[in-house]
């Protein structure tokens, strides 16, 4: 997205749910207000400006890439993780979207209401030590708060990442030609946690697909040299969002092909029964690559060899025509993939 620096802001307006989902709305909160004025491109690096995953600061031959996130999903606890394995997946996703794949060290502030039961932070303090072994990342620090009860929700987790990386991979890289590869099936998050929240009884396993994305990430770009043009995690606003911030940074567009995207049949069942477009539901463990044409079949493989890997797909490619669309196609017909304006499905990340 181009901002100029000193927009007016969002003059009359009051935030709502749409403006912390990852799509446009939440793009022009943080472009016309939260970072107003500070906005001026790094003459080295990347910075705020970018609106990338995190920054990444040149630091002699190799690049400090740091990043931030909070957590709110509710429920707290949800098929296949919970807030504290979300917490660092997500911090650990986003520095490997850069190219950090391998965490210096992580924060965490944790801010609890008061009557909270201990049990419960419990577990979630050890789903966050399991998800730092799984990606070989420590907490070094952090901060606690107590807030009055009904102040809070339950429990909010904050997260901060710091990694090196020998080459920075942006988000907005791509490059008419560029295949797309996807790791994996799509929905799965967003759908597990819609039908814990809702306690629907859908006949079908829906489990969130919610890991840390770092060595899979690893393989990948070992397995080329300068192959791969960006990466980006389908998180909030799921993968058309993902695809639309991508193509729009980068100045292409992008055909994809819909039977080609991976998907379980209990996500596309599922969401045929509620209504929603699985394209635009959040994924916590799945990234989407560019990669330049004659690198995308060892850096397939390379997704492939690894277990959050093994449903890796190319999806689709991008073209020099129509900049920052992305047309979706069926293959009876083809039409424009919709970015949704707001996370169809609020507080899930």
């Amino acid at each position: 997205m181009t901002t100029v620096p000193g927009t007016a802001p969002m003059q009359g307006e009051r935030i709502g749910l749409k403006h912390g989902a990852g799509g446009r709305a939440m793009r022009r909160l943080i472009t016309e207000t939260l970072a107003r004025g500070l906005l001026t491109p790094m003459q080295n690096g990347i910075g705020l400006a970018a609106m990338d995953d995190g920054a990444a600061i040149p630091l002699g031959d190799a690049w400090l890439v740091v990043t931030t996130d909070s957590h709110v999903v509710h429920p707290v606890f949800f098929p296949g993780g919970d807030i504290g394995r979300l917490a660092i997946s997500g911090t650990v996703n986003d520095l490997a979207m850069m190219g950090a794949t391998e965490p210096l060290g992580l924060t965490s502030a944790v801010i609890v209401e008061e009557g909270y039961r201990t049990v419960d932070l419990e577990r979630i303090q050890r789903s966050m030590v399991e998800a730092c072994h799984e990606a070989g990342a420590t907490i070094v620090t952090g901060d606690t708060k107590v807030m009055g009860r009904g102040e809070l929700d339950g429990v909010v987790i904050n997260t901060t990442g710091v990694g090196l990386a020998q080459r920075v991979v942006p988000d907005a890289g791509l490059r008419a030609g560029d295949r797309i590869i996807l790791t994996g099936s799509v929905g799965d998050h967003g759908i597990a946690l819609m039908a814990r929240r809702h306690g629907l009884e859908l006949d079908a396993d829906l489990v969130s697909d919610v890991a840390p994305l770092n060595a899979l990430v690893r393989r990948a770009l070992f397995a080329v040299d300068l192959g791969i043009t960006a990466m980006k995690d389908p998180t909030r606003g799921g993968l058309a969002s993902a695809l639309h911030e991508m193509a729009e940074k980068s100045s292409v567009g992008m055909v994809i092909h819909e039977p080609a995207v991976p998907m379980k049949p209990a996500v596309r069942a599922a969401a045929e029964v509620l209504g929603l477009d699985p394209l635009q539901i959040a994924n916590e463990g799945k990234a989407v690559i560019g990669v330049r044409p004659e690198a995308a079949a060892a850096v397939l493989a390379a997704c492939r060899a690894h277990p959050l890997g093994r449903e890796a797909a190319v999806i689709g490619e991008c073209i020099s025509e129509h900049p920052g669309r992305v047309i979706l196609d069926t293959g009876i017909g083809r039409r424009l993939l919709v970015e949704a304006e707001g996370e169809l499905l609020p507080r899930i990340c």
